[in-house]
C-alpha cells in the first residue's frame, strides 16, 4: 500500500476502536469523543488501563505492535473486571473484538484502583516473558541482530562458524516491511520449518494479493554512516527465490525483508565504474586497496617434481584441495565405514581402488580401526585455495617448484555470470566488466545492448514493466532510450574469490536490501558443519571486532576479568549489607 492507503487503513482502525470502546471510555469517567481522536485516544486508553503513555508509540512500531495489541486488549478488559482465563483467551482469539461484546452487552464497571500486579505466579511469569520478548524484539529489529556465517564466501576474513553481532544502527535500521510476522525469527519458524510471516509468495499472484497490500513501503531510520567500499555488509539476497534457506523447491517471490540474509564485502558503491582484471577489483581504473584485515583467497596450481605432499598444504593451512588414496582391497563393510569421509571412488586398471576425499582426508584412527592398507598419492601438481600469506610460505618451501594463480581467460564466458548474456558480455569471475554501478538520480542510455545490465533493476527493484522487441526497449509501454535510477546500488563480493557466489552472479544489490554492518564476533567454532559434538572453539577469534586495522585482538580475557571483578564486588557488597 502507498502512504494514502495506509492513512485510510489507520483511520478505519480508529473507527473500529471507537465503535468498540466508547461506552467503556464513558464508564471510566472520560468523554465518548475521546475514543475517536487518533493517537489521543491511545493516550487516554493508557490512562484508563493505568499504563505509561509511551505504550502508544509501541503500537505504531512494526512487529512490536503485533505483541503489544494483545497486551492492550487484555489490560483493557481487566480494567473492567474481566480477569478469567476464558476472558483472556476470548479477547486474544477474536483479535480484540470480544471488547465489542463487553462494550454493548455486558454491564461492567470500571475498576479505578485496579492492582497491576499479576494475581498468580503463572501470570507473573507470562507477564515477564511477554515484556522480555517485546524488549528483545525491539533490539533485534532496530539495533543489533545476531548472525552466524553459514558459508565460506568470506574465508579467511570471516569463517564458517563465526557468530556475529550485526549493527542495524550504523546504516540506519530498515523498518520491517512485512507487517504480519513472528518476532525474533527471520523467514522460517524453528522446529515447524514453515514460513514465519504471512504473505502470498506465488510469483503469479504476488502483485494482486490482498495480504501483500499490508506490506509497508521501504523506510529506513537515520544512521550515522553510509555503506563504503571495503565495508563487510549483511544484506537481503536480491536473487532469493528460496522458500527456505538451503532447500531447493519451486521458486517463490519473497518480501524484501524476508529474503535470505547474505554477508559479503562491498567493493563498489553508487556511481563507480567497476572491473575485475586477473581476479582483482578495479574501481574507476585503479586497483581497489582492501583493508589489511581482508584475507582474500584464490585458487592456485602448485607444482613439484617430487610430488606435492598434503603435508606441505597442511603446513600453510591451505583449503579446498582434494586427496587421493590408493587401496589394494576394500570390502563392502569397510567402504560403508569410509562413506562419511569419501567423496568418490573408482577402480584402476591394475585392480586397485582410488578413494577421493576433501582436504581433511581419512582420519588415521579410522584407517587403523578398519585395518586398511592405504597409500596417499603425491601428484606432481595440485590445486588449492590460499591467501597471499599462505602462498608466500609455500613458495619458501624448497620442495615446491612453483605456485601459479589460476585464471579464467578474458573473453571466455564463465558459468552463470551476470548478466547471463555471453554473446554481449563474455565475462567470467576473473575478468569481468567494466560495469557501471547505478546511483540514484543518474541517467543511463537504454538500448538493446545495455538493457541486459539494467533490466532487473528497472523491472524488479524499481517496479516497471519492461519489454524488449527486436532492438526496441519498452518501459511501461513507451519506447525508452534512457532511464533515471530511483535508488542507489552496490556491488558485493566474497573475499574467497573463486568460491563465492556474489554480484558477479546475480548483479547489483539495491539500497533497500541493506540490512546492517557486522561489528563484533562473540564466538567462533571450527568444524561447524560437522555436528555440535565436533565443534571446537577458535579462542583467538572470540570477542574480536570485525572492522578496524591490524590483526584482530580478542577481548575475551578482559571480559572475564571484568565479570570476575563484578562478582567479587557484588559478594562483598552483599556481605557488608548483611552486617549492617
Amino acid at each position: 500500500m502507498d502512504g494514502t492507503q495506509w492513512i485510510i487503513f489507520i483511520l478505519i482502525i480508529q473507527v473500529i476502536h471507537f465503535l468498540g470502546t466508547w461506552k467503556l471510555y464513558v464508564k471510566a469517567g472520560r468523554k465518548a469523543w475521546e475514543a475517536a481522536i487518533p493517537v489521543y485516544n491511545g493516550i487516554i486508553l493508557m490512562k484508563i488501563i493505568k499504563r505509561p503513555w509511551w505504550w502508544v508509540l509501541l503500537l505504531f512500531v512494526p512487529i512490536i505492535n503485533l505483541l503489544m495489541f494483545p497486551v492492550v486488549w487484555v489490560e483493557t478488559i481487566r480494567s473492567f473486571g474481566k480477569h478469567s482465563l476464558l476472558d483472556t483467551w476470548l479477547v486474544i482469539l477474536t483479535l480484540g473484538f470480544y471488547i465489542y461484546y463487553i462494550n454493548y452487552v455486558e454491564d461492567v464497571s470500571y475498576i479505578e484502583d485496579r492492582s497491576l500486579k499479576p494475581r498468580t505466579g503463572l501470570g507473573e511469569w507470562v507477564s515477564s516473558i511477554v515484556f522480555a520478548v517485546v524488549a528483545a524484539t525491539f533490539v533485534h529489529t532496530y539495533f543489533i541482530q545476531p548472525y552466524v556465517i553459514p558459508t565460506g564466501s568470506l574465508e579467511r576474513t570471516l569463517r564458517i562458524g563465526d557468530f556475529l553481532f550485526v549493527s542495524k544502527f550504523h546504516y540506519g535500521a530498515r523498518v520491517p516491511m512485512t507487517t504480519l510476522a513472528a518476532p525474533m525469527v527471520h523467514d522460517t519458524l524453528p522446529v515447524l520449518h514453515t514460513r514465519s510471516y504471512l504473505a502470498d509468495v506465488n510469483p503469479d499472484t504476488y502483485e494482486k494479493s490482498w495480504i501483500n497490500k499490508l506490506q509497508l513501503p521501504y523506510m529506513r531510520l537515520p544512521g550515522f554512516e553510509s555503506v563504503k567500499k571495503n565495508d563487510i555488509v549483511v544484506f537481503s539476497l536480491p536473487a532469493d527465490t528460496l522458500y527456505q534457506f538451503f532447500k531447493a523447491e519451486k521458486a517463490v517471490r519473497k518480501p524484501i525483508d524476508k529474503k535470505s540474509n547474505y554477508v559479503k564485502r562491498c567493493v563498489g558503491t553508487p556511481g563507480d565504474s567497476l572491473e575485475v582484471i586477473h581476479g582483482y577489483v578495479y574501481i574507476n581504473g585503479k586497483q581497489l586497496q582492501l583493508s589489511d584485515r581482508a584475507k582474500t583467497m584464490y585458487n592456485y596450481d602448485i607444482y613439484a617434481k617430487t610430488g606435492v605432499s598434503t603435508r606441505y598444504l597442511e603446513e600453510v593451512d591451505a583449503a579446498d584441495y582434494y586427496r587421493k588414496y590408493i587401496a589394494t582391497n576394500i570390502n563392502e563393510t569397510q567402504y560403508n565405514a569410509l562413506a562419511p569421509y569419501v567423496s568418490g571412488a573408482k577402480n584402476t586398471a591394475d585392480g586397485k581402488i582410488e578413494l577421493y576425499t576433501n582436504e581433511k582426508g581419512i582420519p588415521t584412527e579410522v584407517i587403523r580401526q578398519l585395518r586398511l592398507s592405504l597409500t596417499e598419492e603425491k601428484p606432481l601438481s595440485r590445486m588449492a585455495n590460499m591467501t597471499s600469506e599462505m602462498v608466500e610460505k609455500l613458495r619458501a618451501n624448497p620442495a615446491i617448484d612453483s605456485v601459479v594463480q589460476t585464471e579464467e581467460p578474458k573473453g571466455i564466458y564463465g558459468y552463470n555470470i551476470f548478466p547471463q548474456k555471453p554473446n554481449l558480455y563474455p565475462w567470467n569471475n576473473d575478468n569481468f566488466g567494466p560495469i557501471y554501478i547505478p546511483k540514484a538520480g543518474t541517467t543511463v542510455e537504454i538500448n538493446a545492448k545495455t538493457i541486459p545490465l539494467y533490466k532487473k533493476i528497472i523491472r524488479d527493484y524499481e517496479h516497471n514493466d519492461v519489454k524488449v522487441t527486436g532492438d526496441k526497449v519498452l518501459i511501461n509501454g513507451q519506447e525508452a532510450h534512457s532511464y533515471t535510477f530511483k535508488q542507489n546500488y552496490y556491488w558485493m563480493m566474497g573475499d574467497n574469490r573463486d568460491h563465492s557466489e556474489d554480484s558477479r552472479t546475480w548483479g547489483y544489490v539495491p539500497e533497500d536490501h541493506i540490512v546492517g554492518k557486522p561489528v563484533f564476533l562473540w564466538m567462533s567454532f571450527d568444524n561447524f558443519r560437522e555436528g555440535i559434538a565436533n565443534w571446537r572453539v577458535r579462542w583467538d577469534r572470540v570477542f574480536t571486532t570485525v572492522s578496524g586495522s591490524g590483526e584482530p585482538v580478542s577481548y575475551f580475557k578482559y571480559f572475564i576479568a571484568v565479570l570476575f571483578g563484578w562478582f567479587v564486588f557484588d559478594f562483598f557488597r552483599k556481605r557488608k549489607k548483611k552486617k549492617a
